[in-house]
């Protein structure tokens, strides 16, 4: 898999390298996610056609994966979490089957972590010579550190509302039903959000690398290429699927009476 350009700088004396082709299509998926939701409430109407028709069944099928962990009246307030996570993550999911963008750089680029080619020696430099391409489009889910960073956030989220709605209850369910189950709970805690995030990613970045290698294989590969297009869009609408169902219940669990 190609090498994609790292924005490099200094932070209090530790070099940080930010992935721009990340940054790129996660911007370009949050701008999708607007214009969709903008384009679909524009110009509303009784009977939904196009645009409002589909984002309204998108609606309906998020409220109902809220409705099924929720009571009515908190499922209210996720209505709109649900939709957003579906949607962002279901067209990050499909970045990725597009289309390649693909340059060589022959001269460094030492800003952007760009390499030029046959600037090691020996056989690192050979090898150098011949992959000196950065790929700059890619799934932003495909990238470890999108999943992992959003699988994080809705942890803190969740410990947050269970604190806030019960601090006692929520400091006592690490303590139940036995209070030498207290390791255990705290292993499953740590356990969610790197489950939740790596699932995700494992799925699409593996597909995305089954997309090269075919894409490599020349007019032999045309076939099973279209084939796994079409699939990978079937997974990538199922993970997306499957990590907001997890969100939800992770936050459901954290606000439910009994834990």
């Amino acid at each position: 898999m190609e090498k994609t350009p790292k924005l490099v700088f200094d932070l209090m004396g530790l070099q940080v390298k930010l992935d721009v082709t990340v940054m790129i299509t996660t911007t370009i998926c949050c701008i999708l996610v607007f214009l969709i939701a903008m384009l679909a409430t524009r110009r509303l109407a009784m009977v939904p056609t196009g645009m409002q028709n589909f984002v309204e069944m998108i609606i309906e099928f998020t409220q109902g994966i809220v409705r099924s962990n929720m009571d009515a009246k908190t499922s209210e307030r996720f209505y709109g979490f649900a939709f957003t996570l579906f949607l962002f993550i279901f067209i990050a999911n499909q970045m990725g089957l597009m289309f390649n963008v693909v340059t060589e750089h022959h001269e460094p680029i030492p800003f952007l972590g760009i390499e030029a080619a046959g600037e090691h020696h020996g056989e690192a430099g050979k090898e150098a010579e011949h992959h000196n391409a950065y790929a700059w489009w890619k799934s932003p889910t495909a990238d470890i550190n999108v999943p992992i960073a959003m699988a994080l956030a809705i942890t803190i989220v969740a410990h947050f509302l269970g604190i806030r709605k019960s601090p006692k209850k929520y400091a006592s369910h690490y303590f139940q039903p036995f209070f030498w189950m207290f390791p255990l709970h705290i292993i499953d805690e740590v356990a969610k959000p790197v489950t939740h995030g790596l699932r995700l990613w494992a799925n699409i970045f593996a597909g995305e690398i089954l997309i090269i290698v075919l894409l490599k294989g020349g007019f032999l590969t045309e076939a099973p290429l279209i084939v796994w297009l079409a699939y990978s869009v079937f997974v990538g609408t199922v993970q997306a699927y499957v990590f907001t169902v997890l969100a939800i219940v992770y936050m459901s669990q954290k606000l439910a009476d009994d834990h």
